[in-house]
């Protein structure tokens, strides 16, 4: 029997025909897999490098993380001697690898002469921020995925101002990083070397207590925390790095009645007891809704492993604990602050609110009605951050609040990041101030609409992974830009915004301004009837995010325009991508 007929006999056999096309299948998967890990160099996004924890170009690892360092440390070398002396506060949160992460960075750093601060243990986000401004240091890293799942790390890169870097900088440190041809061949000196010279330094308490009385000073009524004191708190800091600071801040402020959910406690890189650790997901909070209904909780509360965000909870009209979202929360806190400020007579007319592009409108409407200035700025908090510093030089304005759809806000500058541990302590005195006057945070909110509008906002993201993922969201926006929308949900096309140009076109006048903001791959395009939608890449995950926002004269009409808006929109983007995939 020839081979050919042997070939041919055995080919057509089921018992060998499987075996091939699953070794085939393995084969496919496992070079998608290769090509993914290698197909480009981490990169700063809005929220700095992010990504999965393995070997690989496009992976978090001692290499890429000693890489960006060695970029950073290239980029203070630039700024001369004293920048170098200044030196570089590093911070970490509970995930795997952090803290190795973190010392990985501060050898890189110190094996070039420049001084590295290291925390002795995990820390908040926003306690890095400080930290920086504390120690008059040059830049700051904090190492953390912030909400993303357990198989994520990443590294943020901060200012002499304790703000993320801004896009200007941001490049300057790019460019240095990829002028880094082997990561593999970087040398770094011993740790214990390095500590022995000085050149590391590890820090921890004195921060603490800095942090706290800064902590302390942006609360507005201790008198109303004093007669309310036992308030029904539950917290979980969904194991990240919250869990000491906030406790010790509700303390400090008097509040006598706080529940930690115990199982979610400790620090935890595989964060056993969630699907995903972040409070935006209604799914993070089932535990802390337990321990509510056990406690009849006034308020519960959720903070991200690195807790620059927070989630909270209440109950609505039925009396079951119901999630406020990003907009809501922050549109409940500008209202407190301001009412407050005004109340006390401590209301600068100067103040100003900062939100960003996607972030609802009704933050505006209350911030000009107290007769304060409220200014968009792109997404990511380091916008935020970049203005703050803006107007602090130019005396313009003077900050009041800064806040985002995605959970993060904050209220005293003397962090440049979104701050949880501020957010929960606010969040707490709101709650006992409403509950004095025999109402909830929803009662309040509720309050908030019939004074100002039902303002209601969606998200909806599209999981779009590796090179032919990226490739489908460049293909998708740039399809935006090609053929415009000129009707959405039965509403006519009023303006477009495209950030990456910098161009405002009013259809309707047919005329095109500038945008004065710096360049994003956003577009931004709002109806006739008020309503919006923007789609945008995120910065930090493979993902296509679309936002939404709608107002209207009552919860149902609003909650049925929304409906409406995001049907509407998700259908022409899907259409929109099986044209291009064929």
């Amino acid at each position: 029997m020839s081979w050919e007929t042997t070939y041919e006999k055995w080919i057509g056999k089921e018992e060998l025909e499987q075996p091939l096309k699953t070794a085939l299948e393995e084969i496919k998967e496992n070079r998608t897999a290769l090509e993914d890990c290698f197909y480009k160099n981490l990169e700063f996004g809005t929220g700095g490098m992010r990504g999965e924890i393995g070997p690989g170009t496009n992976r978090m690892n001692t290499y890429t993380v000693r890489k960006a360092s060695l970029g950073l440390a290239h980029f203070i070398e630039q700024q001369g001697e004293k920048a170098k002396k200044r030196g570089v506060a590093i911070a970490y949160d509970s995930r795997h690898q952090s803290p190795e992460f973190a010392m990985e960075a501060a050898k890189t750093l110190a094996s070039q002469g420049i001084q590295a601060y290291v925390f002795e243990s995990l820390r908040p986000t926003p306690e890095l921020s400080f930290a920086v401004r504390y120690l008059k240091a040059y830049s700051g890293i904090v190492v953390t995925a912030s909400h993303n799942p357990p198989e994520y790390n990443g590294y943020k890169v901060y200012g002499p101002d304790g703000g993320q870097l801004p896009p200007k900088e941001a490049d300057e440190v790019i460019e240095k990083v990829n002028a880094v041809e082997d990561e593999l061949s970087i040398e770094v000196r011993s740790e214990e070397e390095l500590k022995n010279e000085g050149l590391i330094q590890i820090v921890g308490e004195e921060i603490d207590k800095a942090y706290m009385e800064q902590l302390l000073k942006i609360s507005l009524n201790r008198e109303v925390i004093n007669e309310m004191h036992d308030l029904s708190i539950v917290f979980t800091p969904l194991h990240g790095t919250a869990n000491i600071p906030v406790r010790e801040g509700l303390q400090q402020l008097g509040f006598t009645n706080v529940t930690v959910v115990k199982e979610q406690e400790q620090p935890d890189p595989n964060f056993s007891t969630v699907k995903s650790p972040n409070p935006e997901e209604h799914a993070a909070f089932e535990l802390a809704i337990k321990y509510g209904q056990e406690t009849d909780a006034d308020i519960l509360m959720a903070t991200d492993p690195d807790a620059d965000r927070v989630g909270i909870a209440a109950k609505n009209s039925k009396g079951e604990y119901e999630i406020l979202t990003g907009n809501q929360t922050g549109a409940l806190m500008i209202e407190y602050i301001l009412s407050q400020r005004e109340e006390k007579g401590s209301l600068c007319s100067k103040g100003i609110i900062f939100k960003t592009i996607v972030t609802s409108e009704l933050g505006r409407v209350i911030a000009e009605s107290y007769g304060l200035t409220c200014e968009d700025t792109l997404t990511g908090f380091k916008f935020i951050g970049e203005k703050i510093k803006e107007y602090e030089k130019s005396g313009k304005h003077t900050f009041i609040f800064g806040y985002e759809e995605s959970y993060g806000s904050l209220i005293g500058d003397f962090v440049r990041d979104k701050d949880a541990v501020q957010a929960c302590l606010m969040g707490a005195e709101m709650a006992a101030y409403y509950k004095k006057q025999g109402k909830t945070l929803f009662d309040a909110l509720d309050d908030v609409y019939k004074k100002h509008g039902f303002y209601k906002e969606g998200l909806e993201s599209l999981t779009l992974k590796g090179k032919s993922g990226a490739e489908q969201i460049e293909n998708l926006l740039a399809g935006f830009r090609a053929d415009m929308p000129l009707e959405v949900n039965g509403q006519k096309l009023v303006v477009s915004e495209d950030y990456k140009a910098s161009v405002q076109y009013n259809v309707v006048k047919d005329e095109k301004s500038d945008i004065h903001l710096p360049k994003s791959n956003v577009l931004k395009y709002q109806l006739e009837d008020g309503s919006w939608f923007c789609v945008r890449p995120s910065g930090t995950e493979p993902k296509v995010k679309f936002y939404f926002g709608v107002s209207a004269d009552s919860h149902k009409n609003a909650d049925e325009a929304l409906v409406n808006l995001k049907k509407s929109v998700m259908d022409m983007v899907h259409e929109r991508m099986q044209k291009v995939a064929q």
